[in-house]
């Protein structure tokens, strides 16, 4: 089994605030393969079970810890299903990258983000793989990253992040399936800010497989 996670904070009024774009990538997965999240209290998660073509069980996981604390529903679910952090994808929110742009890393720092260290903290590595999901800084000045993650997205900003969203999915799917190195290679780099109008199956922009 794999685990696909969506970091963000429960909530209505964090909806559709810059921090929850992993929510919103993980969301966006989980309709487009076929799964239903389901409230596990015991694991302070929201869970889906789909199965991936090529892969097998997939686990989709929200956590509702609030952003903080991510690694303890993470880790507690990785030792339930004994889930190596290598085979641990994270959809995150970056604002160090533009709106819409995305980076698949395996390992690193957290980066100043405090769901990843979390992670980090909880699991006792480093070895799981980022999909970052860049939302920018807005017309928040350099420094204010509070008021940047859990403010508004602005409105030329939200079309570029939504399809930032898709790559995201398309990106954790990929590593799933092929690994970080094949995903880097896929989705990495400055011309991958949106999706091409048509793809081949498996190539950037494509349909996502379903269940």
């Amino acid at each position: 089994m794999k685990f696909i996670v969506g970091l963000g904070n429960p909530g209505r009024e964090y909806e559709r605030t810059p921090h929850n774009a992993g929510f919103r990538a993980a969301d966006l997965l989980c309709e487009t393969l076929g799964g239903t999240w389901k409230a596990e209290s015991h694991f302070k998660a929201h869970v889906a079970k789909v199965t991936l073509p090529g892969t097998g069980a997939l686990l989709l996981i929200k956590p509702q810890t609030f952003m903080n604390l991510s690694g303890d529903a993470v880790s507690s679910l990785a030792a339930f299903y004994k889930v190596a952090p290598c085979d641990i994808i994270v959809l995150v929110d970056d604002v160090a990258l533009p709106p819409g742009r995305i980076r698949i890393r395996p390992g690193g720092s957290a980066g100043g983000h405090n769901g990843l260290k979390s992670l980090m903290d909880r699991l006792g590595s480093r070895a799981f793989i980022r999909v970052r999901i860049g939302v920018g800084m807005g017309h928040h000045p350099v420094g204010n990253l509070a008021d940047r993650v859990l403010g508004r997205i602005e409105a030329e900003d939200e079309p570029l992040i939504e399809a930032g969203l898709k790559l995201a999915a398309e990106a954790a799917v990929c590593a799933a399936q092929k690994g970080a190195d094949a995903a880097m290679n896929d989705y990495n780099g400055p011309e991958k800010t949106t999706a091409p109008a048509t793809a081949a199956p498996n190539e950037p922009g494509a349909p996502l497989p379903h269940a």
